[in-house]
């Protein structure tokens, strides 16, 4: 059974959110603040977590940041309003995709499925696949670890896929369309913001020269 960790301090969103994702056949815990949500994610260590920007104790970032610690764990992060500064943020520190406030359940799950299918389409792959090097990183699809220059650097569930696509393809221009479909699983444009979002992560952690911007077109990696 796949479980899913719902950290909101509203009840009746938390409580209407649960109910959703259980009639879809998801294990559901929730939490109402902060602290208690990291609690309950190291305890019952979920597939998933549905985590509210906004939160007593401590807010949906520090959240975030604290549960990825120990273990990557996929995260969908809920914004009460659609501003870039809150998007961009929540995406750097962790969260796999977010949705804005007010959303329907409808819309919910169809992401948190495309986000579960992704995790159990990367575990999949690493089997067998060879350590992926670029530059002075190397990727182990494996066990999920990167090294820059020997040094080890966490990476995000989401920022360690968009690296492997990248890399699988040293010196190929993926498109934002490419990268969205290949990555993430989705269809539609919907979403460059993301793409651009977790690249400029990815340049922090890895270095600045490590991802060439083809403007106008996407993105490419030189081995």
């Amino acid at each position: 059974m796949t479980t899913i960790v719902v950290i909101e301090d509203e009840a009746p969103i938390a409580d209407a959110v649960a109910a959703r994702l259980r009639s879809e056949g998801f294990v559901v815990e929730i939490a109402g603040d902060g602290p208690s949500g990291v609690e309950l994610v190291e305890r019952t260590q979920p597939d998933l977590v549905v985590l509210d920007l906004m939160l007593p104790g401590f807010d949906g970032l520090e959240v975030c940041r604290r549960i990825q610690r120990e273990r990557p764990v996929p995260v969908l992060m809920l914004t009460a309003r659609d501003s870039e500064t809150d998007v961009l943020v929540g995406l750097a520190v962790g969260a796999d995709d977010y949705l804005a406030k007010p959303f329907s359940p409808r819309e919910l799950v169809a992401r948190i499925r495309t986000i579960l299918r992704r995790v159990e389409r990367a575990q999949a792959g690493a089997a067998g696949t060879a350590v992926l090097r670029i530059g002075d990183v190397e990727a182990d699809p494996a066990t999920r670890r990167v090294l820059r220059a020997g040094e080890a650097v966490h990476l995000t569930p989401i920022e360690f896929d968009l690296l492997a696509v990248l890399g699988a393809k040293p010196g190929v221009v993926l498109t934002r369309e490419q990268l969205l479909h290949e990555v993430w699983g989705y269809r539609d444009a919907n979403g460059a913001r993301t793409v651009d979002s977790h690249i400029r992560s990815l340049r922090q952690k890895l270095g600045a020269d490590l991802i060439r911007t083809v403007h106008g077109v996407g993105y490419a990696v030189e081995g």
